[in-house]
């Protein structure tokens, strides 16, 4: 019964190729941040120092991602995101050897600018996939759903991966990975042209999204939710320090990812009776109450229980949010309108990494899980009052 409605999306030709290419090409997103922080850290001995400049790729990527949506939308996907990955290769790569040869701290920061910049929010692209081929189609809720159980497996394996490969191995072997899989993966989908949603003769002549107000509404709920998932990694890396077992940092992580994924499965195979508006706003109420639990936590093992039990409102959240911008936004500004997802969770990771690396300096990390509960109910309190902006113009599946 969980099977069924997954298989039937990889009866269509071409899917395989993209979803396979989209996966791997997506997996540094879950690596990148807590990548970044952790080799940081290891060059300066700062938290905060590791958090702007984990803050400062946020930033700057989520800044870029509207532009490159935009693009995508006008020019097609594959003509893109070949020269924007290769740059971001390269800027990685340099970043990678301004810490390897002790530059100027600048040179972190600047770097950083332009591997955010340069990143492309490939769930986006694959999501814009999937609504190009199952438009109008009641699978496009099994889709998205699927596409929210790959991106928190990517986010159960990305930080224990990157956390045992910079601990384990030295602090680079985790980007050096991440890098790898960004090329792969996107050069990849690039030669998916069969399944590249077509070029809309006007999308370039068009207004932006973020005037629509339910987009401008789940952008400020993203927001918030990305500066808890951006202090949570942060604060967890050094929750983990604390307690002498750093390298467990990625399976505390992996822990809410896996919360994550198991509520995305059975959501995604559910036939829902109530409305979209009804279930994101339940989905946020659940989110906030969910990280209660590690304000109150010392101990590791007890902090992975309470990671999971927090992770277990994510998926749901996340689902319902892409399918309300599907609902909500024309067809011809797809991509841009899932990109300022992208970007109002960007902004908030950025937020979260930098207030999250001085919370910690300041205060320790388990008092620093305040700002993090904090957040997520500022995300309840947003998508609650501004809920009647969600009505979307379709009937519910």
């Amino acid at each position: 019964m969980v099977v069924g409605p997954y298989r039937r999306l990889f009866d269509r030709p071409g899917v395989k190729g993209f979803v396979i290419a989209g996966f791997f090409g997506r997996m540094p997103m879950s690596m990148l941040g807590i990548g970044v922080v952790v080799l940081i850290q290891a060059l300066t001995g700062s938290y905060a120092t590791a958090g702007a400049v984990a803050a400062t790729v946020s930033l700057s990527y989520a800044v870029a991602a509207p532009l490159s949506g935009r693009l995508v939308d006008r020019f097609g996907q594959a003509r893109v995101i070949v020269p924007l990955v290769l740059t971001h290769g390269a800027a990685l790569t340099g970043l990678m050897l301004c810490g390897r040869f002790g530059a100027p701290a600048w040179t972190l920061f600047v770097t950083g600018v332009v591997v955010g910049a340069s990143a492309m929010s490939l769930g986006s692209l694959v999501r814009a996939r999937w609504s190009h081929l199952l438009a109008g189609s009641g699978d496009l809720h099994a889709a998205f759903s699927f596409e929210s159980v790959a991106d928190e497996m990517i986010f159960v394996a990305g930080p224990a991966l990157v956390t045992a490969l910079a601990t384990l191995v030295n602090p680079y072997t985790g980007l050096i990975v991440a890098l790898t899989c960004t090329l792969a993966g996107t050069l990849a989908l690039a030669m998916q042209r069969a399944t590249e949603p077509p070029v809309k003769a006007d999308a370039g002549h068009s207004g932006t999204p973020i005037t629509i107000p339910g987009v401008a509404l789940l952008a400020g709920v993203f927001l918030a939710m990305g500066a808890t998932f951006g202090s949570v990694d942060l604060i967890t890396v050094a929750f983990a320090e604390e307690r002498g077992a750093k390298a467990a940092a990625g399976l505390l992580l992996a822990a809410i990812a896996s919360g994550s994924l198991l509520s995305g499965l059975w959501y995604g195979v559910r036939r829902w009776r109530i409305s979209l508006r009804s279930r994101f706003v339940r989905a946020l109420g659940l989110f906030a109450a969910g990280l209660v639990p590690i304000t109150l936590v010392g101990d590791v093992r007890a902090m992975a229980a309470a990671m999971f039990l927090a992770g277990l409102a994510i998926s749901p959240t996340i689902i319902t949010g892409y399918t309300l911008i599907e609902r909500l936004v024309p067809a011809r500004l797809l991509t841009e309108g899932m990109s300022w997802v992208s970007t109002a969770v960007g902004l908030g990771v950025a937020l979260g990494a930098w207030a999250g690396g001085r919370l910690t300096d300041a205060f320790g990390a388990s008092n620093a899980y305040g700002f993090s509960f904090g957040c997520a109910l500022l995300a309840a309190v947003i998508g609650v009052g501004g809920s009647a902006w969600l009505r979307t113009p379709v009937p519910q599946q």
